[in-house]
C-alpha cells in the first residue's frame, strides 16, 4: 500500500501533541481512525514510530528522525495551500479567538466591526476567558490565538506581539462617599472596601506583589469574575478599585467617577497583547484578522 499525504499528517499531529485524543480533534476524527492510520503507517514503513503509555506517547528514536522531515514538508505544504487559497478563503472561513474583557473592550471589538464589515462570510467565534484559560485554550489548538493583559506568563515557545499599552487608575464613583479620598498610600488604599479581580486572575498576583513591597495583604472586599464588573460595581458605590484607563475613559470624561492619586505605589504600566503558538500555522482569515490587529 503506497503511504499518502494523509498517513504523514496524520503522524504529524500526532507526533506534534503526543497524544491521540487531542491529534484526533485537530484532525476532526476520532481517536480509534487515527489509532488505525497510525498501526498502518508504522506497518508500511516496518518500524515503531510511537509508544504508547499511562503517561501519553513518546516518539520512538525512528518516530523522532521521521517527524523532523515530516514537520518541515508538512509546514511548507499548509503553508503553500494557504497561499494559494487565499482569495477564496476570505469568502468562507472560521477564526477563533480567545480573549479577556480588558482585550474584549480595549482593542478587539473595534477591529471586529471592520473586519466584519469587510469580509462578512468569515464566521467568528470570540470566547471570553481569563488569562489563565486564554493560555490554555491556545496549547489545546481550540483557539487560533489568543488577546490578553499581561502579565501573562505564556509559555517559552509562545510568542507575545504587544498592541496597546496602558494604565491602571484607582478611581471612586463621584456620588460616593470615597469622592473626598483624593489621594492615598497603599496602607489607606486596603483599609477601604476594595473591588477587584479574584484569586484566580493574573491582575490578582499583580497586585499582590505590589501590595507585598509594603507588607501588606491584598484582598479584595467584592471580588469581581471579570473585569468589566468591576466598573459597575464601583459606579454603584460599592467600594474603590484599580481599573485600566481605558475601560474607566468613558466613565472619568462623563463625570461619573473620579481618579484617586496613589501615593506610594508605582502601578507597573500594562500591555495588551496577542498572544500565539508559532509551531502553529494561522489560517488566511485568521492571519488577516491578526495583521488588523497589529496595524491599528
Amino acid at each position: 500500500m503506497e503511504i499518502t499525504y494523509d498517513y504523514y499528517r496524520i503522524f504529524y499531529y500526532v507526533a506534534k501533541y503526543k497524544n491521540l485524543t487531542h491529534a484526533a480533534e485537530i484532525l476532526h476524527s476520532n481517536q480509534p481512525n487515527v489509532t488505525k492510520f497510525m498501526n498502518k503507517l508504522e506497518e508500511q514503513i516496518g518500524c515503531k514510530l510511537i509508544i504508547r503509555s499511562n503517561k501519553g506517547i513518546q516518539l520512538t528514536p525512528e518516530g523522532e528522525k521521521l517527524f523532523s522531515h515530516v514537520s518541515i514538508a508538512y509546514e511548507q505544504l499548509r503553508e503553500a495551500e494557504l497561499e494559494l487559497s487565499s482569495d477564496r478563503a476570505m469568502n468562507s472561513g472560521i477564526v477563533r479567538i480567545g480573549a479577556t474583557e480588558t482585550a474584549l473592550h480595549g482593542i478587539l471589538l473595534p477591529v471586529l466591526n471592520q473586519f466584519r464589515t469587510q469580509y462578512p462570510g468569515i464566521r467568528l467565534m470570540i470566547t471570553n476567558y481569563s488569562t489563565r484559560q486564554a493560555i490554555s485554550a491556545l496549547k489545546k489548538g481550540a483557539v487560533d490565538f489568543s488577546l490578553a493583559a499581561t502579565p501573562t506568563d505564556a509559555p517559552m515557545d509562545f510568542q507575545e506581539t504587544t498592541l496597546l499599552n496602558f494604565n491602571e487608575l484607582l478611581i471612586a464613583a463621584k456620588d460616593s462617599p470615597y469622592a473626598s479620598l483624593t489621594e492615598l498610600t497603599a496602607k489607606e488604599i486596603i483599609r477601604q472596601p476594595v473591588v477587584g479581580l479574584g484569586q484566580h486572575s493574573k491582575t490578582y498576583e499583580l497586585y499582590s506583589a505590589l501590595f507585598l513591597e509594603h507588607n501588606l495583604e491584598w484582598q479584595p472586599d467584592i471580588d469581581a469574575a471579570t473585569a468589566d464588573q468591576i466598573l459597575p460595581m464601583i459606579k454603584a458605590g460599592l467600594g474603590i478599585g484599580f481599573i485600566p484607563e481605558l475601560m474607566a475613559e468613558q466613565a472619568i470624561n462623563q463625570g461619573e467617577v473620579c481618579v484617586i492619586k496613589v501615593s506610594d505605589l508605582t502601578i507597573p504600566r500594562r500591555s495588551l497583547v496577542l498572544i500565539e503558538d508559532k509551531t502553529q500555522h494561522l489560517n488566511i482569515a485568521a492571519n488577516t484578522l491578526k495583521k488588523m490587529l497589529l496595524s491599528t
